[in-house]
């Protein structure tokens, strides 16, 4: 079976396998590349929880991690539910925490999935395709404002209210019930330059799948949950894929690397803010031009690690 390729795998993995006994969480599971390398480059006694949505996903990564079965444990769930998962499997601290964020290749690549604007598919873009609103259902239930607001702010798109505009012309006359249908939408009303290095649809596609999958806000939750479960000098290594993602985890290791947050005219502190973090990367780490040749979607990825403390 061709497995999804693992993006910064060494160099993400680089900063977890020092732990020598414990639990490791992989809470963007996959098909189980970055748990694979970990337990193939850790101690015997470093356990993995991996966390996956997808059905799909988790039912390929396990027949990946067959061989490592006594060393494995996994859990259906979204990584924003991670406190949630970790109690259920009766872990109460854990050595280190790595989230591939983002689609997968395996995602892109199946038309049914309804993620990618190359191939005909429904308009889903669910990362667990049995509950919660789809693609379709967003644009056709959410009033011109919110639509707005949604491709403007996960999609970074400039042309916005064109986009809607658009969107509700066609609505008027048919559903729109296709990738295929809204990527040739938006191509219409934008065409590509020559100079163009993203298909007009990209950033589109990219905001309604964070819409639907409401991926911002669990990454917010799954980073303040899991300063719980670290243990002193646990690490937790990220990889983001788009500026949005990236500026998430900046501030939030920058805001718990600080140990007080008063004014500066108050001569003493009231906030009573304690340091929780020590970040290792004090600028991303990016992938190689020898990975991006292999695999050209990870061009954009960017790699942040912290290390837990207690003071």
């Amino acid at each position: 079976m061709e497995y999804h390729q693992s993006v910064l795998k060494e160099e993400a993995l680089r900063y977890l396998i020092s732990a020598r006994e414990g639990w490791v969480v992989d809470a963007t599971l996959g098909d189980g590349g970055h748990t694979q390398y970990i337990l193939e480059n850790s101690n015997p006694d470093v356990k993995v929880l991996g966390i996956d949505q997808d059905p799909y996903a988790l039912k390929r990564a396990q027949e990946r991690l067959e061989p490592y079965r006594d060393r494995v444990a996994y859990a259906r769930g979204n990584f924003g539910e991670i406190a949630k998962l970790l109690r259920q499997n009766g872990i109460d601290k854990i050595q280190g925490l790595i989230l591939d964020l983002g689609v997968s290749s395996r995602q892109l690549d199946v038309p049914e999935r309804g993620f990618s604007f190359r191939f005909d598919g429904p308009l889903d873009m669910r990362m667990n395709p049995e509950c919660g609103l789809t693609a379709k259902d967003i644009l056709e239930n959410s009033s011109d404002k919110e639509l707005q607001d949604i491709i403007r702010d996960y999609g970074e798109e400039k042309n916005y209210k064109r986009i809607v505009r658009e969107i509700r012309k066609a609505q008027s006359k048919n559903p729109l019930t296709s990738t295929l249908q809204l990527a040739n939408l938006i191509s219409a009303v934008m065409p590509a330059s020559r100079h163009a290095r993203i298909h007009p649809a990209t950033r589109t596609f990219q905001a309604l799948r964070i819409a639907v999958n409401n991926e911002l806000q669990n990454l917010k939750i799954a980073l303040r949950d899991s300063l719980e479960f670290l243990d002193a000098a646990a690490r937790v290594a990220v990889i983001s894929f788009h500026s949005l993602e990236d500026r998430i985890v900046k501030n939030f290791f920058r805001e718990e690397e600080c140990d007080c947050i008063c004014p500066p005219k108050i001569p003493v502190c009231v906030c009573n803010k304690k340091q929780t973090l020590r970040v290792l990367t004090r600028r991303p780490i990016r992938p190689s031009q020898e990975e991006i040749d292999r695999n050209s979607r990870s061009a954009s990825s960017k790699l942040r690690v912290a290390e837990r403390v207690y003071v």
